[in-house]
């Protein structure tokens, strides 16, 4: 079986070696870079076998993107803070959603009115929408980007279809297709970004029930989440012109 491997991070500064890599299952760390070979230096490393291959990279590297500890002990916040991120950031919110339904959609009554009628009855003035205009009147900047599958599940169509909702309130509502975002090696994961500076991952259980969210806010981390949504945003598109496309392919 395939690694699931995730990119790290590095400090080429036109795109190539060395770069980190991570292996999501296991936690090895994958070191990319120039090979050593030079027969004079070889034989001057230790306990080396002859299936091993040594590269050399910069102190830099493994400094700015290795590891900072053994085993990562995750800072969880409860759902009353994460909810206060949404009004007491500086200046933007951004989210890149992966899974294929969310328990908390499913409980909506709206769902189950989508679920029978293939349409909703779109709530302008929710508790959401009221802070999402409140936030951008006062100059700020919140978007997210979804990954849809192909075909859609119903749950990736109820949100596209209650999308108007949350552009009328001032969000970006972008798409992307699964098979795109797994071309630019996006991550299957669900994060919102705050200012650029601080990292909520919301943890999910297999029945897409939300269990935690992790703060992350040590800055080469940070980085990896902010590089993922610039690409995400580059290669997504806005929702009016991503519907005729599941409209077409549906």
């Amino acid at each position: 079986m395939a690694r699931r491997l995730r990119f790290n991070g590095t400090d080429s500064k036109n795109g190539g070696c060395p770069a980190i890599h991570e292996d999501l299952d296991t936690g090895e760390i994958v070191i990319q870079g120039a090979p050593l070979s030079d027969p004079e230096d070889l034989p001057q490393l230790q306990y080396f076998g002859s299936g091993d291959a040594a590269v050399v990279v910069p102190r830099e590297l493994l400094v700015n993107h290795g590891p900072k500890e053994i085993k990562r002990v995750p800072k969880l916040i409860d759902l009353d803070e994460f909810g206060r991120l949404f009004t007491t950031f500086a200046h933007t919110a951004w989210r890149l959603e992966t899974r294929r339904g969310y328990a908390s959609d499913r409980e909506d009554l709206t769902y189950t009115e989508f679920v029978q009628t293939g349409a909703i009855t779109l709530d302008y003035d929710d508790e959401w929408s009221r802070n999402i205009r409140a936030q951008t009147a006062a100059g700020k900047t919140i978007g997210r980007v979804r990954i849809v599958d192909q075909p859609p599940t119903i749950e990736q169509l109820f949100l596209l279809t209650d999308a108007p909702r949350n552009a009328a309130a001032g969000e970006d509502m972008r798409y992307l297709w699964r098979n795109d975002a797994e071309a630019q090696h996006l991550p299957a994961e669900d994060f919102w970004i705050f200012d650029s500076r601080l990292v909520a991952r919301l943890n999910f259980d297999d029945d897409d029930v939300l269990l935690d969210v992790e703060v992350i806010t040590e800055p080469a981390e940070v980085l990896r989440y902010c590089q993922v949504r610039d690409a995400a945003i580059h290669h997504a598109v806005p929702y009016e012109a991503f519907a005729p496309q599941v409209a077409e392919k549906g």
